[in-house]
């Protein structure tokens, strides 16, 4: 079977600015179910080993995205390096929701996608994002949630949310890069205007998709118990936890072997099994 990449689709958004995406999918006659994957904090659609996750996601049959937000750091003419702090820090969730809307109404009309076949993968934060876009748009039957936070609220507390008034911006030192990352006010003022739209765990309540959440034992950015709560919230959803495995299931950037690392195999084969099992 021939796999087809469009690699750096330039997407556009008038609420936002320009950004890349890429669509992995078979040569086939059949309509395929169209599977988004959203990146989280710091993340960017090419980090580490998720062009292999794709490839493996294409092979089984879906018509698989990945997307640069539009300020999460990288350009057009740069998507591997935060080559735009400036954008970085100007990120918030309302610009998240609106590039994920953009590119779910771009991929949804591509001849090969099944329109009655949409699928959200959100990693980390990414995964906060895709459970919001689940709730508001109709049209997504199933959602993956890879070590996913279960709240937005992650800010700065009481003194230091008051100096960030003040100076207008903090920062956040890239451990990988050695970049001080910039957040400006604006980012928790857009979520304090819009704070029951961005209510994670009303909106995983309330989602009527099929409902997979996937977190590692050993992860050390969000803990397990995100995990836990998101399926507490959702019943009816489906919680897989991988044992011993980190924020990422063993990938790092750069990944420069030509297998998925172990864990994010196993992670790779659930999703697999689990939109075969509710949308095929």
């Amino acid at each position: 079977m021939k796999l087809i990449k469009e690699i750096n689709i330039r997407l556009q958004n008038p609420e936002t600015r320009d950004f890349l995406a890429d669509a992995f999918y078979p040569e086939t006659d059949e309509k395929l179910p169209l599977v988004i994957f959203v990146h989280g904090y710091k993340g960017y659609k090419d980090w580490g080993a998720w062009n292999l996750m794709a490839e493996k996601l294409t092979e089984a049959g879906f018509f698989f995205v990945k997307f640069n937000a539009s300020h999460n750091g990288t350009t057009v003419e740069d998507p591997h390096h935060f080559a735009d702090l400036e954008a970085f820090g100007n990120n918030n969730y309302s610009k998240e929701l609106s590039d994920l809307g953009v590119v779910i109404d771009h991929f949804v009309k591509a001849p090969q996608v099944d329109d009655q076949k949409i699928i959200l993968i959100g990693h980390s934060r990414g995964g906060g994002i895709s459970i919001i876009k689940t709730y508001e748009d109709e049209r997504i039957n199933g959602l993956i949630t890879l070590a996913s936070v279960d709240t937005l609220e992650r800010f700065p507390k009481d003194e230091a949310l008051e100096n960030w008034k003040k100076e207008g911006v903090y920062y956040v030192l890239n451990g990988r890069t050695q970049q001080e990352m910039p957040h400006y006010y604006q980012f928790y003022e857009d979520f304090e205007n819009n704070i029951h739209r961005f209510d994670v765990e009303r909106a995983t309540e309330m989602a009527k998709a099929y409902v997979l959440v996937i977190h590692g034992t050993d992860d050390e950015s969000v803990s397990v118990k995100n995990a836990e709560h998101l399926h507490i919230l959702n019943p009816n959803s489906e919680l897989f936890l991988v044992e011993n495995a980190d924020h990422t299931f063993g990938s790092k950037e750069p990944w420069t072997e030509k297998e998925l690392p172990e864990n994010l195999s196993i992670v790779t084969e659930k999703c697999i099994d689990f939109i075969n099992k509710n949308m095929k």
